[in-house]
C-alpha cells in the first residue's frame, strides 16, 4: 500500500529527522524532496500547495526552534499535516435511523462496487451484529444482479431478487418494504454503474436517492486511478450529497494519490479501504493510522484489532491451557498458528502493518507476498508423521531429508523451518511465564509512533 510514496518520503525525512538544528535552506530542500514525493504520488495541485505551505509555516515557527529535536519535530508536522489531508479522525457509518437503515452505493463501472457491498455486509453483520439485506438495481447488466446474489450467499447476508425489466426505484422501495416486514436492520442497495459520468447516469440516480432517502451514501472508486478518482467523486458529490468515500484496490496502489486528494476536493470523508480481493479485505478508515504507514512507522493498532478479530478465541484459550499445564508448544500447535495467520490475510498482511517493513530486503518480501512462504511451511509439517510433530527433536538427518522429499523442498527449507519453530516455541515460553504477556505488550507498544497507545492502555 502506497509503497512509492511511503519509501520516498521516509528516505527524504531521514535526512531530516537526526539534525540538531534546522535552516532555512535545509527545511526549503527537504519540502522541494516533499512536493516532488506528492505530485510524483499524482495527488492533486491543489493539496501538493496547502500540504506544503502549511509544514513550511509550522516549521519555521515555534514549535520547532525550541525543541531539542527540530528534526524528529518536523517529521511529526509532516505526519499530522498528512492526516490533515485524509481527514485527521476515522468518520463510522451513521445507522442511527429508524431501521432499516438505508445505504446507497454508487461509483463507476469497475471500481468495485458489488464486491464492496459484500464486504460491507459482511462487516456490518460480523462487526457490528446488524442483519443486512441486499439489492441490485443495476438493470442494464444481469451480471450484475447475478453476481450480487452469488457475494450474498457467500457473505450469509439476505439478497432481495429484481430483475432488468424493473424500474430502479421499484426495485429499492420493494426491498425496504420487505426489510421493514422481516425487521432487517440494513439495507444496501447497488446501483448501476457506468463507464463515465453522464447526465442520464446522474438523473437516474438522483430520482433513485431521492425516493430512497438512504442515511448514507456511498462513493466506490479505484484508488489506482490517483487524482482522477477525486475529480470523479467531485463529480458525483455536486449531484448527489455523499456521505463518504470506499477507496477500493488500495492493495495495489502504490501511489496514494487519491487518498490524499479526495477528501480535500470532496469535503467527504473517506470511510472504508478496501484492500483485497477477498470478501474481509475492508478496512475502517484511520487518516492517523495511514499517515503512519506512509511514513514507515506501521500500523500496530491495526494489526492488533486483526488479531483480535482473526484468532480462533477456543483455540486459543486450549493453547494457553497447555501451555500453562506445562504442554510444550509443538509443530502441531505450529501449524495451527500459519492457519489462522493465512485467515488473517497472510503475513504480508500483518509484515505490512510493522515499522520499518520497508527496510527488509526485496527478495525477502517478495517471498512472503506471493504466500509462497506460509505455504511452504504448512507442506513441510504435513510431510512429517505425528510423532515427529510431538517431538521435533527427532527430526535429524534421514528424516529430514525424507520430509524434504515428501513437501517438494530441500534439506535447508526444513532446518529454516525448525528454526523458525524453535524462535516461536521460546516465545510462547515467555508468554505462560509469570508476567509474560505484559512484558510482549510492553514490547509492542515501543514499536507504536510516539503519542500512541496500546487499546486499553
Amino acid at each position: 500500500m502506497f509503497e512509492n510514496l511511503s519509501d520516498r518520503l521516509s528516505r527524504t525525512l531521514k535526512n531530516i529527522s537526526g539534525r540538531g538544528r534546522l535552516t532555512e535552506d535545509n527545511i526549503k530542500e527537504t519540502l522541494r524532496e516533499v512536493r516532488m514525493a506528492l505530485l510524483e504520488a499524482d495527488v492533486a495541485l491543489p493539496v501538493v500547495r496547502e500540504f506544503v505551505k502549511n509544514v513550511k509555516e509550522r516549521a519555521v515557527g515555534q514549535e520547532v526552534s525550541k525543541s531539542l529535536t527540530p528534526g524528529q519535530v518536523f517529521v511529526k508536522i509532516v505526519q499530522t499535516e498528512l492526516e490533515k489531508a485524509m481527514g485527521e479522525s476515522n468518520e463510522t457509518l451513521d445507522l442511527s435511523a429508524q431501521p432499516p437503515a438505508v445505504i446507497m452505493m454508487a461509483g463507476l463501472q469497475g471500481a468495485g462496487k458489488t464486491t464492496s457491498v459484500a464486504k460491507l455486509s459482511k462487516l456490518l453483520r460480523e462487526r457490528h451484529k446488524k442483519t443486512v439485506l441486499v439489492v441490485s438495481a443495476d438493470v442494464y447488466r444481469p451480471a450484475a444482479i447475478k453476481q450480487l446474489e452469488t457475494l450474498a450467499s457467500e457473505v450469509e447476508v439476505e439478497f432481495f431478487p429484481s430483475d432488468v425489466s424493473q424500474k430502479p426505484v421499484e426495485i429499492a422501495n420493494a426491498a425496504i418494504a420487505h426489510a421493514k416486514l422481516k425487521f432487517i436492520d440494513v439495507v444496501i442497495v447497488d446501483t448501476a454503474g457506468r463507464l463515465h459520468v453522464d447526465d442520464a447516469m446522474m438523473d437516474e440516480i438522483k430520482e433513485l436517492h431521492a425516493s430512497i432517502t438512504p442515511v448514507e451514501t456511498l462513493f466506490t472508486v479505484d484508488a489506482m486511478t490517483g487524482q482522477d478518482a477525486a475529480n470523479t467523486a467531485k463529480a458525483f458529490n455536486e449531484a448527489l450529497p455523499l456521505t463518504g468515500i470506499i477507496l477500493t484496490k488500495v492493495d495495489g496502489d502504490a501511489r496514494g494519490g487519491a487518498a490524499l486528494s479526495i477528501r480535500h476536493l470532496t469535503g467527504k470523508p473517506i470511510k472504508f479501504l478496501g484492500v483485497g480481493e477477498k470478501t474481509d479485505a475492508l478496512e475502517p478508515f484511520h487518516p492517523d493510522r495511514i499517515a503512519s504507514r506512509i511514513l514507515g512507522m506501521g500500523d500496530v493498532l491495526s494489526l492488533i484489532e486483526e488479531v483480535e478479530r482473526g484468532v480462533d478465541k477456543d483455540k486459543a484459550m486450549k493453547m494457553a491451557k497447555k501451555l500453562k499445564t506445562g504442554g510444550g508448544f509443538d509443530l502441531e500447535d505450529f501449524r495451527e498458528q500459519l492457519s489462522q495467520m493465512k485467515n488473517m490475510g497472510g503475513m504480508m498482511n500483518m509484515l505490512e502493518k510493522l515499522p520499518g517493513v520497508g527496510q527488509l530486503p526485496p527478495e525477502a518480501l517478495a517471498q512472503v507476498q506471493d504466500g509462497k512462504m506460509t505455504n511452504q511451511m504448512e507442506a513441510i509439517i504435513n510431510s512429517m508423521t505425528k510423532k515427529e510433530r510431538a517431538r521435533p527433536d527427532l527430526i535429524k538427518g534421514s528424516r529430514k531429508r525424507r520430509i524434504a522429499k515428501g513437501s517438494g523442498t530441500q534439506i535447508q527449507d526444513v532446518n529454516r523451518l525448525l528454526k523458525q519453530f524453535t524462535q516461536m516455541q521460546k516465545m510462547m515460553k515467555k508468554m505462560s511465564s509469570k508476567g509474560g504477556m505484559t512484558k510482549m505488550m510492553r514490547g509492542m507498544q515501543g514499536m507504536l509512533p510516539p503519542g500512541m497507545k496500546m487499546p486499553g492502555r
